[in-house]
């Protein structure tokens, strides 16, 4: 990842008025097929895991230009635009804010029922990018927005947003599947945030030994793991920031360890898949991990971007109605335009192909 840029992103309340909303679906409708006509739908993908040209899209939206709203509003401005055409336009959304985020595999598995691609890929990487981001980045923000948009191909991006209620923050986490490699160790295409704090952060490529200890012992017999980590509870260890002693209670977590020694993960990904791995078990892990093998915990922030420019808030003017409805139909002409092209080019093709036949 490389640092491209700082704005801010402040927590703001309130929603986009019903006027503006059915305005931004209309435009994005306009814009994601456009965008698929002349780019493909890998080139959309690639594009909204860029977070500037992301936030850039709520800006010609018209919201508000530094509001944490802008992820949840403009990616369910998008799948609004999608309901309907998800399969004519080899595009697909699931999730969404709060209780949308859970629905995501439910939703995928109905997309595929249609379609008849594999939803299990599609729901693994739902399912592990938002653990990854919310166990193995201990960062302070809790998730509590998660979509991915997806193509029947295989492609996807993820796009989840964070919550720090005393920092009044938001955080925005970008994955694409193109330039991923591994689930736990750099993965994200970006981490957006105004602030940088230190972080129990286990994706860090320097915490490749923590990662490893930490499955090794995960699959040692509960009996030890809970004896050594009563030992660190007697030490008297560094200050360290999101890992706290006070939390780690040995008996509470005898259950998760018996569970992980029958599973016997062979790697971090498969421990962090395991149910009922959590923040504390990861922080316990760690922690044990750094008295039993000397293994040092990373604290490194993985929030490498930040946000960029808009509208509703009347900043830096207030929407302008007129030209934003002279804006989609242009858009719809251009669609039209670009389809038409698009057919003649192919009956020309069928045509030479015809000739050189005879």
């Amino acid at each position: 990842m490389q640092k491209t840029g700082i704005a801010n992103l402040p927590l703001h309340s309130g929603k986009a008025p019903y006027w503006l909303f059915k305005r931004m679906v209309a435009l994005s409708r306009a814009i994601v097929e456009l965008m698929i006509i002349e780019l493909g739908r890998e080139e959309l993908l690639r594009r909204l895991s860029d977070p500037y040209w992301f936030q850039c899209l709520g800006c010609v939206l018209g919201f508000d230009w530094h509001s944490s709203g802008v992820t949840t509003t403009v990616t369910g401005a998008l799948k609004e635009a999608l309901r309907g055409v998800e399969h004519e336009f080899g595009l697909f959304i699931a999730g969404g804010k709060a209780k949308k985020a859970l629905q995501a595999p439910q939703e995928i598995i109905n997309y595929a029922e249609y379609s008849g691609f594999a939803p299990q890929p599609f729901i693994y990487a739902s399912r592990l990018s938002a653990k990854v981001d919310n166990v193995a980045v201990q960062d302070g923000f809790n998730l509590y927005h998660h979509t991915i948009v997806f193509t029947a191909e295989g492609h996807w991006c993820v796009i989840q947003q964070g919550m720090n209620e005393t920092l009044q923050t938001a955080r925005r986490y970008h994955w694409l599947s193109f330039t991923l490699k591994s689930f736990v160790e750099e993965p994200h295409e970006a981490v957006c945030c105004d602030v940088k704090i230190p972080a129990l952060n286990f994706t860090a490529k320097e915490a490749a030994d923590l990662r490893k200890a930490a499955t090794i012992l995960s699959c040692e017999n509960p009996e030890k793991i809970i004896k050594e980590m009563k030992k660190i509870r007697e030490l008297s260890l560094p200050e360290r920031h999101m890992v706290s002693l006070s939390d780690i209670n040995p008996e509470n977590f005898y259950k998760i360890f018996l569970q992980t020694y029958e599973k016997q993960p062979s790697n971090f990904e498969s421990l962090l898949e395991i149910k009922g791995v959590g923040a504390k078990t990861l922080r316990a892990l760690a922690l044990t991990c750094e008295l039993l093998y000397g293994t040092p915990l990373s604290f490194k922030d993985p929030a490498r971007f930040s946000f960029a420019h808009g509208g509703k808030d009347r900043t830096p003017y207030p929407v302008d109605r007129t030209l934003y409805d002279r804006t989609i139909e242009i858009l719809k002409k251009a669609i039209e335009e670009a389809k038409v092209e698009r057919s003649e080019k192919l009956a020309a093709l069928r045509r030479l192909v015809k000739i050189t036949q005879v």
